[in-house]
């Protein structure tokens, strides 16, 4: 479960990261009383995703009317693809250096690992490999003061400042211990008036340990489509392409997504049947995809437990109850395949066996190129 930047801060303060000023608004005329209280600020979309600043979800303002405006052009936006619901805003620091700190857990070491870099700030995956350190927590011994000067040093850290991250460092990790967490990321950590501020906030809990986190606010990170197919039992991902896609597992369904790259096309969505999905779990997933509004819909099953002539029924039904309007292309091979294929050619739709000719016609008619 991701958290918003506001909620990553609130834990910050109770494990003694310092951050800025601030304070979360709902509603644009919220914006003046809390301008008018901090000064020059920075006007920041919530929304669980990166790169804010590029999609124009952070803003910047000194005076209450200019607030005003900002939180108006953001609240009920959408960025990134998600709808702003809430801004924070902070008070603007006189920033002098960015920094970047993380833990994440990192599977192939089963266990934590600390990422830090001096060039923190926007565009931190563009920093090269050189420039990033990274050093594996032993989680029986912790973050002891020789880590932290170590990590210092590394980062050309000095003075007040070195024994301010020195004591931040262990707080870090103890918050990432003890509530559960994937992933605590702050960029930019930056200096500003002679101290270490956390600027930003990102922290990912573990779905399978909120049970131990009670105090922890819950936080929906799927869509609405997501949410839809999550009820149905259905894995599905909202992507930003425009082909709509269904295939039957997860290995299937990634290669459907790169085979329609492949062929210039750009999936809409993510849709893993499963193995065993039957006529109604299968008609629901495709009303799904209609629901998601694309210019095209590739269906491709490999039937193993799933039954190809089950795929054909439910597609049939779907479309006898509201004629689907939108190109669909279906490639069928696997079990009971001849009487899948028979089901669908009695009613003049034609069942591919091979995806790479599927996914180029899929395309081709995403495009308009077919008539």
């Amino acid at each position: 479960m991701k958290l918003f930047e506001y909620m990553g801060k609130d834990l910050f303060r109770q494990y003694g990261i310092p951050t800025p000023k601030g304070k979360v608004i709902r509603t644009a005329g919220e914006a003046g009383p809390v301008t008018e209280e901090l000064g020059n600020v920075v006007i920041k979309t919530q929304i669980l995703s990166g790169k804010r600043g590029k999609a124009g979800g952070i803003k910047f303002a000194d005076q209450s009317s200019d607030a005003i405006e900002a939180a108006n052009s953001i609240l009920g936006k959408e960025f990134n693809g998600l709808v702003a619901e809430e801004v924070l805003i902070e008070e603007k620091l006189p920033i002098e250096k960015e920094l970047y700190l993380a833990i994440v857990m990192e599977g192939s070491l089963r266990g934590p690992i600390l990422l830090a870099s001096q060039y923190g700030g926007m565009d931190i995956e563009e920093v090269p490999e050189a420039n990033i350190i990274k050093m594996p927590i032993d989680i029986h011994v912790g973050i002891q003061p020789y880590l932290c000067r170590e990590i210092a040093r590394k980062l050309e850290l000095t003075g007040d400042i070195q024994q301010q991250f020195s004591k931040m460092l262990p707080n870090l990790y103890r918050l990432f211990k003890e509530r559960d967490c994937e992933m605590v990321e702050i960029n930019p950590l930056v200096i500003a008036d002679g101290k270490l501020v956390a600027a930003d906030a990102k922290i990912t809990i573990d779905d399978e340990a909120l049970y131990r986190q009670p105090d922890l606010p819950k936080v929906e990170e799927r869509n609405e489509a997501e949410q839809k197919a999550h009820a149905i039992g259905l894995s599905f991902v909202q992507l930003d392409g425009d082909i709509a896609i269904m295939a039957n597992g997860a290995g299937i369904t990634m290669a459907t997504l790169d085979v329609i790259n492949h062929y210039g096309g750009s999936p809409a969505n993510f849709l893993d049947a499963g193995g065993g999905a039957n006529v109604e779990q299968t008609a629901a997933a495709l009303e799904l995809l209609l629901s998601t509004n694309p210019k095209a819909i590739f269906i491709n099953i490999f039937g193993g437990i799933t039954r190809c002539d089950d795929v054909a029924r439910a597609f049939l039904q779907v479309n006898s109850q509201k004629s689907i309007d939108v190109p669909v292309v279906i490639r069928l091979v696997g079990t009971n395949q001849e009487a899948g294929v028979k089901l669908l050619q009695e009613q003049g739709i034609v069942a591919y066996e091979h995806m790479q000719e599927a996914a180029m016609k899929t395309v081709a008619l995403a495009k308009g190129m077919v008539e």
